[in-house]
């Protein structure tokens, strides 16, 4: 197929790199490269053909000896010497390129940021820096010279020379190109050490812009944090002298794992109580985390080629949630990783844009940095650490490490790991890694003289190009509780491998009330006819944390899905709500977290799989009056939970005060129906944190009113871009539909907003597109507006534009005058002149 890469095409490299040397001459508009690759030919010689884009060839030599024109082919992607032309055994290849920094508004290889050089090479960046075989099975030893009058210079590995107007470095462990990085420019650093558990001193350096200083301390507690955790849970040390990670302004991700010198987005680096709020706190360790745990899954042992990426990424998310778990959160920490794979992943897998973990093919590798590689991969593992259980999971994990460091990996090499560590079977099993779609697993239930017999079924849908779905193997974990309430079974893991399948308990007094899939034990949907009264049941007595919350949520999602049809709200929810506010043994992250209503696009897909067209204005409507229901109905014990659940004393980002105000935000969003915004009025005017500023200054934009506080917030924060990214998304995200394209278009053209940067550009539009009825407008205003901003985005950053694309991902699920809207809007960015190739097959997907 024209254009697109095959897994089945994956052919070695015919050519090992033994040590690539590279010496950069920094300049704005004209960066001289030079690289010196060692080469020596696998099994004969052959073409040898590398990688290389918007890179102005100035030399080329082979053994020192300069090739004339004739001798190579160079092409917009690459440079090719013919087998004829090169010798039969080792040889040094030398290239010289010139590249603008300055002018590289894409952020993809070398690319400046306010004055700052800095690289992002993941997936097919470093082809933009040098001609080289850009794939990630071919490794490495990288010998760096950086030279600059900039008073940072910094690059992979250790650093072994340095002087005036240069730095040089070496990274002593191969890696494929994509993990080499870059930083040079002015800035300052925190540090700190980390003494190993070999007794190695390594030193760490939190590296930002000169005022930043003072924000970095979380970040550098983040990362002992990590690699303390990483030694404990996984027998994992880390490999270099020193750590280095660097805040960027303008960066396309969240964060890199280049080794020894991660670099990251600013906004998951820089905290402070009065800029930063408790979830990015949470989310800033996190990151920090997820790409220090790269340094073994993903840097040490890699990927073999870019369809692999779910075993670097869905291993290391599993470890950082882990990590979370373990340190922060506790059971909230699934409650919130659910949540997001249910409203990201599983939404991905109900359109167009369905895809395995480990797809068979791409056009383009940028659109598949989605949900399905990482929260589903990491869900992936999380079965298979069920499976083994934690002994047999820690066994597998060794084994890995042990086997394959130093190698570029596949997941049949992954899942054999598993196999020869437990002696199972698991074929079937990679059916999670090479299908897309979530199961739909159905439940009937039977009792009979003690008997107690579930039995399921297991239906996938269709996703594009896969009409069959052979079953798959889910473990199902599930407890029995009695009619008080007591556990009379704990917790099991039913494996299931076929479509239909039983399971029985015996020695029953009575029929007991089923708790399925604990914790959720597999990524799938579950549906079983029950109860609103068994549901309030749950809620109220199930010992698994992960199932009692889903018991309200199923409560307050199926209210709501009736109410949007017209129904008014059930009786059962709205006291189990009350049971759950007066339950005194509850922490307050849990109650805040049982308090916080499904979101309006969960509702609509919930509706629309029931085969109702949703109504985006009567779900927000329903969701607006059901809030006011609850509020009215429990107004005492909301302004108890909320007035008691005031944080005294100086700021921490730890879980019991952060979950002490999420309670109290989480009741306040209730009482706001009531007192239309006056006492977040009051809590915006006395907060100490930007937790509550935000938080109540969020609250008062949903009720159409803090036309005060939000240019009261503006004048205080306009000079600092992280927070007013803050004010931005709030107004895009809450402002009512009926004006959120209006509020939008004011402040995208106002002239401080800064929409070629990354941050600023999904602050904005991104909010916009989960303010559910308001992008989803029924005159199409909202697919207009953003249909205009992806096609103004493109030119200057593809990669960006083709991720925020799939805001249009669910249009289908809507009424006829909706989806001609936005079929409109998606073919007019289709037909657009120049359209990359990035958004384009985006588009193309989208419209199916």
């Amino acid at each position: 197929m024209d254009g697109v890469t095959l897994l089945s095409d994956y052919k070695p490299y015919p050519y090992e790199i033994e040590k690539i040397s590279l010496v950069f001459q920094l300049t704005p508009e004209a960066t001289k490269v030079r690289a010196t690759l060692a080469m020596t030919p696998r099994d004969g010689v052959a073409d040898l053909h590398l990688d290389g884009e918007d890179l102005k060839l100035l030399h080329v030599a082979l053994n020192g000896a300069p090739l004339a024109a004739e001798a190579y082919t160079l092409t917009t992607t690459g440079l090719t010497i013919p087998a004829s032309a090169l010798p039969e055994g080792a040889f040094e290849l030398q290239t010289e390129v010139e590249i603008a920094p300055a002018k590289n508004t894409a952020l993809e290889g070398l690319y400046m940021s306010n004055g700052m050089y800095c690289t992002q090479c993941e997936a097919e960046g470093f082809r933009k820096i040098t001609f080289y075989p850009d794939r990630p099975d071919v490794m490495t030893r990288f010998h760096v010279r950086i030279e600059s009058d900039l008073p940072v210079l910094l690059s992979n590995g250790n650093p072994v020379g340095q002087g005036a107007g240069f730095a040089e470095w070496d990274d002593p462990w191969p890696k494929p190109a994509y993990l080499f990085a870059l930083v040079a420019g002015d800035l300052r650093a925190t540090s700190g050490s980390f003494t190993t558990a070999s007794g190695r001193k390594v030193d760490l350096n939190i590296w930002v812009r000169p005022g930043d200083e003072d924000r970095c301390d979380f970040a550098l507690a983040s990362l002992q944090r990590s690699m303390k955790w990483d030694e404990e849970a996984y027998g994992r040390e880390y490999d270099l002298d020193l750590f280095n990670i660097v805040a960027v302004d303008d960066f396309n991700m969240g964060a890199m794992e280049n080794k020894g010198l991660n670099i990251f987005n600013s906004k998951l680096v820089l905290a402070s109580p009065e800029t930063a709020t408790d979830t990015d706190y949470e989310r800033i360790e996190a990151v920090i985390a997820h790409e220090y745990f790269h340094n073994w899954t993903g840097n040490r042992i890699t990927c073999r080629d870019w369809f692999q990426l779910c075993l670097k990424e869905g291993l290391t998310v599993y470890r950082d949630q882990s990590f979370t778990r373990d340190v922060r959160l506790g059971a909230l920490k699934r409650i919130d990783d659910v949540a997001m794979l249910r409203a990201r992943q599983f939404r991905e897998d109900a359109g167009p844009l369905a895809h395995p973990p480990r797809p068979s093919s791409y056009r383009e590798i940028n659109n598949f940095y989605t949900a399905t590689v990482y929260e589903k991969g990491a869900e992936v593992v999380g079965m298979l650490a069920t499976l083994l259980g934690a002994e047999g999971y820690r066994k597998a994990l060794d084994l890995y490490f042990d086997r394959h460091d130093g190698q570029a990996c596949t997941i049949e090499d992954w899942i054999k790991v598993f196999e020869d560590a437990s002696g199972r079977d698991l074929s079937q099993f990679k059916l999670w890694y090479t299908q897309a779609g979530t199961p739909h697993l159905s439940v009937s239930e039977q009792f009979e003289n003690g008997t107690y017999t579930l039995t399921f079924e297991q239906v996938t849908a269709p996703t594009p190009g896969e009409p069959e779905k052979p079953p798959r193997h889910i473990p199902i974990a599930v407890g029995l509780l009695g009619q008080n309430g007591d556990e009379v079974v704990p917790t099991q893991v039913l494996e299931m491998t076929k479509g239909r399948q039983s399971f029985t308990f015996t020695g029953l007094a009575a029929k007991p009330v089923p708790s399925i899939l604990r914790g959720f034990s597999a990524p799938v949907v579950l549906e079983r006819e029950t109860t609103p009264a068994e549901q309030a049941f749950l809620l109220a007595h199930d010992t698994d944390p992960f199932n009692r919350w889903e018991a309200g949520r199923n409560l307050a999602r199926d209210t709501l899905m009736a109410m949007a049809q017209g129904a008014t709200p059930a009786p059962d929810y709205l006291e189990a709500v009350g049971q759950m506010l007066a339950d005194g043994a509850v922490t307050p992250g849990f109650r805040a977290a049982c308090l916080r209503l499904p979101g309006e696009d969960e509702i609509a897909a919930a509706l629309a799989k029931k085969d109702v067209v949703p109504d985006p204005d009567a779900i927000r409507a329903a969701r607006r009056d059901l809030m006011a229901t609850l509020a009215q109905r429990h107004e005492a014990a909301l302004v108890a939970a909320y007035e008691g659940s005031a944080v005294p004393g100086p700021y921490s980002p730890d879980a019991e005060p952060a979950g002490k105000r999420a309670l109290r935000l989480a009741a306040l969003a209730l009482l706001s129906t009531l007192d239309q915004g006056s006492r977040a009025s009051a809590l915006y005017a006395e907060a100490s944190n930007m937790t509550e500023s935000i938080g109540a200054l969020g609250l008062l934009v949903a009720q159409g009113a803090g036309q005060a506080e939000l240019a009261a917030f503006a004048a205080r924060w306009g000079a600092d871009p992280l927070v007013m990214d803050k004010w931005r998304s709030v107004q895009a995200m809450l402002t009512p539909p009926e004006s959120a394209v209006e509020v939008v278009t004011a402040i995208a053209e106002s002239g401080a907003f800064e929409w070629k940067k990354p941050n600023r550009f999904r602050s904005l539009l991104g909010g916009f597109a989960a303010n559910h009825a308001g992008f989803h407008r029924a005159d199409g205003a909202g697919y207009v507006l953003f249909a205009d901003w992806l096609i103004k985005l493109d030119p200057l950053n593809p990669q960006t534009a083709a991720r925020m694309s799939t805001a249009f991902e669910t249009w289908r699920r809507y009424d006829a005058t909706r989806q001609a809207h936005a079929k409109a809007a998606l073919e007019r960015i289709a037909g657009t002149q120049g359209l990359s190739r990035d958004l384009s097959e985006m588009v193309g997907r989208l419209l199916g």
